[in-house]
C-alpha cells in the first residue's frame, strides 16, 4: 500500500530573506529566519494540504537543526529520514527579498549529506511521488543517492518528479549539471522549470519549443514551463501544449518559495487523480498566495483541496 503520497528527497535549509524590499543582498541591512529548501517546501505544503509528506534530508546536530525538526512537527511531515550529523552544521542561505527571482548566497554544509541507507527500499514501495531538485542533485553524496534511488523508487512504481532549480553558484558545470539531469530523466519524472531556470541551464536564445523537444527526447512525457507573471505552459509529448494565464496580483509581497508552491498544488491535484487542467489551476492559485506572503504560506491553503 502507497501510503507516502510524496517523499520529498533534498535539501533543507535555514533561509535568512531581507527584510528590505527590492534591494541586492549588498544592501540588505537586516534578515528574517524562514524554513528554506525546495524539496523542504513542497513537503510542508503537500502536509499542510492534507497529503502524507514525508522528508529525505540531513541537518547538523545544532539549534538550526532542533528549528527545523520542531517546524516539520508542527505541520505533520514525516521525519524519520531526516538524518542529524555531528561534524557539519545545518546549510544556511542569504536570500534577497524581490518580486522576481531572489538574488543568494549559500553556505552549504549538511544539506547534501544525504546517504543511501536513509531511504529504504520499504520507504520507497509505499512512495506515490519521489520528488527532488537540481539543487539537490549538485554536490555528491545526495547526487549519488538521489539518482540510484530515483531509479529503484521508478522500479517500485512511483511517480518522479523534479524542480530544474539550476544555479551556477551550486554547479561546477552546465555541462555536469545537463549530464546528471539527463540520468534522472531516464526514469521519466514529471519536470518543473521556470523561464530563469531555462535561460541559466540553457543557451539564452533556447525557445520554449526547442526546450520541451530537449526534454521529450530524452525520455520525459511531461514539462511545466512557469512563466512569473505571464502564467504556465505544460508539454505533454505529442500533444498540444497547455497554456495558462497567471493569476493578477495587486502587489507582490515576496517571490521566494512561489515556484515550490506552484508545484505543491500541482502535485496535489496530481496525487488526486485530477485532469492537468486542474492541476495547473490549483498551482497558479497557490503560487499567487505565496506572492502575497512573506516567508511561509498562511495557515488556510487547506482550503484549495475544496478546488477539487
Amino acid at each position: 500500500m502507497k501510503n507516502i503520497d510524496i517523499l520529498c528527497v533534498g535539501e533543507v535549509l535555514i533561509d535568512f530573506i531581507g527584510h528590505q524590499s527590492e534591494v541586492l543582498i549588498n544592501d540588505t541591512r537586516d534578515y528574517h529566519r524562514y524554513l528554506g529548501g525546495s524539496p523542504t517546501n513542497v513537503a510542508m505544503n503537500s502536509s499542510r494540504l492534507g497529503l502524507h509528506a514525508a522528508m529525505v534530508a540531513t541537518v547538523g546536530d545544532d539549534g538550526f537543526g532542533d528549528y527545523i525538526f520542531k517546524r516539520f512537527h508542527e505541520v505533520g511531515v514525516n521525519t524519520d529520514s531526516v538524518k542529524i550529523i555531528k561534524n557539519k552544521p545545518t546549510s544556511v542561505i542569504f536570500v534577497s527579498r524581490s518580486e522576481t527571482t531572489p538574488d543568494f548566497i549559500p553556505f552549504r554544509e549538511a544539506d547534501a549529506e544525504i546517504i543511501e541507507d536513509q531511504i529504504s527500499k520499504d520507504i520507497l514501495s509505499k512512495t506515490t511521488i519521489f520528488h527532488t531538485t537540481c539543487f539537490a542533485l549538485s554536490k555528491k553524496p545526495a547526487q549519488t543517492t538521489i539518482i540510484k534511488k530515483a531509479e529503484e523508487a521508478f522500479r517500485l512504481g512511483s511517480q518522479l518528479s523534479i524542480d530544474l532549480n539550476y544555479s551556477n553558484k551550486l554547479w561546477n558545470s552546465k555541462e555536469e549539471a545537463l549530464n546528471v539531469l539527463k540520468e534522472y530523466c531516464k526514469f521519466n519524472p514529471l519536470i518543473k522549470i521556470s523561464e530563469d531556470d531555462l535561460i541559466r541551464l540553457f543557451d539564452k536564445n533556447m525557445s520554449h519549443k526547442q526546450m520541451f523537444e530537449f526534454f521529450h527526447d530524452e525520455g520525459v512525457d511531461m514539462v511545466c514551463l512557469t512563466l512569473g507573471s505571464k502564467g504556465v505552459k505544460l508539454s505533454q509529448k505529442n500533444k498540444k501544449i497547455i497554456e495558462m494565464p497567471a493569476i493578477k496580483i495587486e502587489k507582490v509581497m515576496d517571490a521566494t518559495g512561489a515556484g515550490d508552491a506552484f508545484w505543491s498544488g500541482f502535485l496535489f491535484a496530481y496525487i488526486k487523480k485530477k485532469p492537468l487542467e486542474k492541476c495547473l489551476e490549483v498551482a497558479l492559485k497557490l503560487a499567487a498566495l505565496k506572492l502575497q506572503n512573506v516567508g511561509r504560506l498562511p495557515d488556510n491553503i487547506n482550503i484549495l483541496s475544496k478546488l477539487l
